[in-house]
């Protein structure tokens, strides 16, 4: 029986008055599996030609933040202790900084949803 799940596209906004971005990580949760998970992952070079004089290493400091958010790591601060469906709602929540999400989108899947955070990440950062 398929599952519901929601999602949401990590992009990186480097010149937020642009309005130019990079999709740079994805965040899965699915409440029937018990499973919030994200992937993120940076195209330096096309970051780079968007905005040549970005910091790189503070955008992926901010994105590898993301990932712990998600799975509750007590190295990420308070958010992090909150329950799964608290912190998907936090990670996706509406933000005017470099780091951004995409509206959320629903799917189904038949399989896991790890599978499904695999194929989204495929196809959508690579």
């Amino acid at each position: 029986m398929p599952s519901s799940f929601d999602y949401a596209i990590v992009r990186v906004v480097p010149r937020v008055e642009r309005g130019e971005f990079i999709n740079a990580g994805v965040i899965v949760f699915c409440l029937e599996h018990k499973f919030l998970e994200a992937r993120v992952r940076i195209d330096e070079a096309r970051l780079k030609a968007l905005w040549p004089a970005i910091d790189l290493e503070l955008v992926r400091r901010h994105l590898e933040a993301i990932p712990r958010v998600a799975a509750g790591d007590p190295t990420a601060g308070p958010i992090a202790q909150l329950s799964q469906r608290e912190r998907f709602h936090w990670l996706v929540s509406p933000r005017s900084t470099i780091i951004q999400v995409s509206p959320v989108h629903t799917g189904l899947c038949e399989e896991r949803p790890e599978g499904m955070l695999g194929e989204l990440a495929s196809r959508l950062l690579d």
